[in-house]
């Protein structure tokens, strides 16, 4: 007997199921129903819900809660510093049964490598990771990325078993313009998926945008940028991340109209949040807390996104589907008590079943490369009383441009930690260019020291802030030395460090030994007088040129709403 032909059997009742879920309350994600009944399973998939009794095994549930395994719409794994078996470690036991990413962080760093060497490992864990093709490697002409993902590059990811679409459409400007390499990358995903990313595009730019064949948008801050996206046919994601927070202003457009168009997310999601409060979960428990149906909330993590992304066998409880499953006490406090990756018992109370997996031989590693320096190069010379100034924003990964008067000493542009501007600094880490840009920040609050990271979107060079060149040149030199990683220094000496040597983004440590370096970290932050909850976080997006309004890379400060270099 074929495996169809026993799936059709168990399904009729006549053969026994390999696993059978009794006594459960489903959560239909199709009627937004509950339905009381027992879940067959074989063959990893569903075989039917009903009054079976035959099964290899039996769990009784009790009359727990049993909905599809969640999925993660947008996301960038390498935001939570972990290495792939770790993230799986982490995320799967929060109910996360699959991912949709592009990999463009570590693209950024290590082209084509860096997206085999994930896919390699999550090939064997128990959780599935859909690879949208990333679009913008480098992002923009205004930075310098250690890799770059050509129109032909795209196309030979398009083919990967794995890959489902086209990543984040970040260079808006070059849609806009009708850049001939981006066009020929979204017509590459011939009738695939094309994810978009247009953070502030409105009016005939948005037209025109979604005209390009986008259909998604993850950037949206204002319930009135949500809104005109889903009147002009996007599916709007709902981001949720750890420094990205728009669900409370989104969630409003949530409405009996427009659900089906509206997915959640959470982009960027850090080990302390993962660790504290979960992944996906933690949005759909938020949004059920802000008045949500739960249901609801549950279609917006599940159903909703396997149908926008073509993932048909996943985001429902139904004969034929993959059963990826997580077990509910009840459905207001969402805390996921057991997880089911294609029939097997995956987590159980928040613990992984399951083992990490890391490649041996030490892949990616090395990828810093800095050309020598002395502390002199940090220097910025005044050309003025005033200058512009990045404007951090609580909350949010968007900045202001804010025109201030600087402190001069001998000719040259210096912190003043009074009014809380401090220096910025990116040092170029891949081809040691030489390239450096030098800045002005306000909104971290440090009164002494410097903070440095080699994780600094999209293209990963090092980014520093500091109260004085001494301690900015000690922390990148603890950078290279590290070969990636999180530092902080003061007094010209490092007083901590989280060492990320694969691609200089991720530790091959267990989560909770990444976020106890991380709240480590953090805590000297505040200590030098930080006053941002996630300071690392903020400093990680400083140099992100496709997020208005005013960033600095190792090219200089941009303007991105003029998208480009000012200095």
């Amino acid at each position: 007997m074929s495996r169809l032909n026993r799936l059709i059997s168990v399904a009729r009742g006549e053969t026994p199921a390999d696993l059978l879920l009794a006594d459960a309350r489903v959560v239909n994600t199709f009627n937004g129903e509950i339905e009381t009944g027992n879940v067959a399973v074989y063959g990893g998939k569903v075989a039917g819900v009903g009054d079976y009794k035959k099964a290899k095994e039996t769990i009784d549930l009790n009359g727990k809660y049993l909905a599809p395994g969640l999925i993660n719409g947008h996301t960038h794994l390498e935001s939570s510093m972990l290495d792939v078996g770790q993230y799986a470690r982490a995320v799967v036991p929060h109910g996360t049964s699959a991912i949709v990413t592009d990999l463009h962080e570590i693209a950024n760093v290590c082209g084509l490598e860096g997206i085999k060497y994930v896919l390699d490992c999550a090939r064997r864990l128990p959780f599935d990771l859909f690879l949208m093709a990333p679009s913008c490697v480098p992002a923009t002409h205004l930075e310098t990325s250690g890799a770059t993902i050509s129109p032909e590059d795209i196309r030979r990811i398009l083919r990967f078993k794995e890959c489902i679409g086209l990543g984040e459409v970040m260079n808006y400007p070059g849609v806009l313009s009708g850049d001939a390499a981006m066009l020929s990358k979204i017509g590459s995903a011939g009738g695939k998926v094309v994810d978009g990313h247009a953070p502030g595009v409105t009016g005939k730019d948005l037209n025109a945008y979604i005209g390009a064949g986008i259909h998604s948008d993850h950037e949206s801050v204002t319930l009135a940028e949500g809104e005109e996206k889903l009147r002009r046919g996007m599916h709007v994601m709902i981001r949720e991340g750890s420094t990205e927070k728009n669900l409370e202003a989104l969630l409003p457009q949530v409405t009996d109209k427009t659900y089906r168009r509206c997915l959640f997310v959470v982009d960027d999601r850090h080990g302390v949040d993962i660790l504290h409060d979960g992944d996906i979960d933690a949005v759909v428990r938020k949004a059920i807390k802000l008045g949500l149906d739960p249901v609801r909330a549950i279609q917006l993590a599940t159903i909703n996104t396997a149908e926008f992304f073509r993932l048909n066998s996943l985001g429902a409880i139904a004969p034929g589907y993959l059963a990826n499953l997580i077990v509910l006490d009840d459905l207001v406090d969402f805390k996921v008590s057991m997880v089911f990756y294609r029939g097997r018992p995956v987590a159980q109370e928040g613990k992984p079943l399951f083992p990490s997996y890391h490649p041996e031989g030490g892949r990616l590693t090395d990828t810093v490369n800095i050309k020598p320096f002395t502390i002199e190069a940090l220097r910025l010379r005044a050309s003025g009383e005033s200058r512009p100034v990045i404007k951090v924003v609580p909350g949010q990964i968007i900045t202001r441009k804010k025109q201030m008067k600087v402190s001069v000493k001998d000719g040259l542009v210096v912190p003043d930690t009074g009014r809380d501007i401090l220096k910025a600094v990116v040092v170029e880490r891949h081809w040691a260019t030489g390239n450096i840009g030098i800045g002005l920040v306000t909104g971290f609050g440090l009164k002494r020291g410097a903070l440095a990271s080699s994780t600094a979107h999209d293209s990963h060079n090092i980014v520093v802030v500091g109260a004085g060149d001494e301690d900015i040149f000690a922390a990148i030199r603890e950078v290279e030395r590290l070969q990636g990683g999180l530092v902080v220094a003061a007094g010209g000496k490092v007083m901590d460090s989280l060492a990320t040597p694969i691609a200089g983004l991720l530790s091959d440590e267990p989560l909770e030994a990444v976020v106890a370096g991380l709240e480590r970290l953090e805590q000297a932050a505040r200590d030098l007088g930080a006053t941002l909850p996630a300071p690392f976080a903020a400093l990680s997006f400083l140099a992100l040129p496709v997020i208005p309004d005013l960033r600095l890379t190792d090219l200089g400060l941009v303007d991105v709403n003029e998208f480009k270099l000012i200095e």
